[in-house]
């Protein structure tokens, strides 16, 4: 359909913050084994939670930053020595057995300097930013709406199943975490007039997929769609400036960190993910301009941070 090669990943995230909780109820499983002080529970659940999240990423650093930046909000030498070490030997362990190649495949010749180049990564922010808003309140959205079935969540969980096993049997590749897509979307292999569509398409089916209550996550799927944003502000960006050849990489690294600092608001968590999700470490001054503009659009409509946003909605549903 979109004109691509197929490839094998060895690594699934459609599943990610399962992963992270996987990490944290083992890491909460030994604390409890070990009868360790309530401190020392903490920074080991969280230590968990980051390898966790560095192990379905193959993302080290990421892990350790996400610890501090999400979870726990502040700098705390424990807990940067928990992450850091728990993280390490995660990936260690992991990379003992998948390897160590980065998990896309990124190549692109070097970026213009000029300052007026990187404004377009600016322009990838803001649109990327927008989109982020419009994600979150789409997840949101899917989920009060699946509240007012008149089912049950295990008849809600089977509908939407069967809705995505239809998905699969029709074209695989439209299901999952959308790492094919992302991987093309770097690659260049999308026809453009597919681009909107298909985030449309990965839009709805996510949000109603998570809906269904059942484990799975948001990681994955809000890079897919940041990849997609991405590849779309590139054809703009050519048009606009046609006498200048722009690789089309660079943008979709971008619109895949501006997505998560869009949505989550975590940026150096979402720089350092992509940074070494697809090894593009010389990408940090456009990544910066496109997760700085992502926040700045995402802040103005007053959007909420989706994890704030589930967390203030589970506490609402425990009353």
């Amino acid at each position: 359909m979109f004109h691509a090669q197929k490839r094998r990943y060895t690594r699934s995230r459609c599943i990610t913050p399962s992963s992270v909780q996987m990490g944290a109820a083992v890491a909460d499983a030994i604390a409890r084994r070990l009868s360790l002080g309530r401190a020392d529970c903490r920074a080991l659940l969280a230590a968990g939670a980051g390898a966790g999240l560095a192990t379905a990423f193959n993302a080290p650093a990421a892990g350790a930053v996400f610890v501090l930046e999400e979870l726990v909000g502040q700098f705390e030498a424990r807990m940067v020595c928990a992450a850091l070490g728990a993280s390490i030997s995660a990936i260690m362990f992991s990379r003992g057995i998948l390897g160590s190649q980065p998990d896309f495949i990124a190549s692109y010749p070097v970026l213009p300097t000029a300052v007026a180049k990187q404004l377009f990564f600016v322009m990838t922010g803001l649109m990327t930013g927008l989109l982020a808003v419009g994600y979150n309140r789409t997840i949101l959205a899917a989920l009060r709406l699946a509240d007012r079935l008149p089912v049950s969540i295990y008849t809600r969980a089977t509908l939407i199943g069967g809705l995505a096993g239809l998905v699969v049997w029709l074209d695989p590749h439209l299901a999952g975490g959308g790492d094919w897509i992302t991987q093309a979307a770097i690659s260049n292999t999308i026809n453009w007039h597919l681009i909107p569509l298909l985030f449309v398409f990965r839009l709805v089916f996510g949000a109603v997929s998570y809906a269904a209550a059942t484990p799975g996550g948001l990681f994955a799927p809000m890079l897919a769609l940041g990849a997609l944003s991405g590849l779309a502000c590139s054809f703009v960006a050519q048009i606009l400036s046609p006498d200048t050849a722009l690789a089309t990489a660079p943008f979709v690294i971008v619109g895949m960190a501006s997505m998560f600092a869009g949505s989550v608001r975590s940026p150096v968590t979402g720089i350092i993910l992509v940074m070494e999700m697809t090894g593009s470490s010389d990408l940090v001054l456009p990544l910066l301009c496109g997760s700085f503009s992502a926040m700045v659009v995402a802040g103005a409509c007053g959007d909420t941070p989706i994890y704030e946003a589930l967390r203030l909605r589970a506490a609402v549903g425990r009353r």
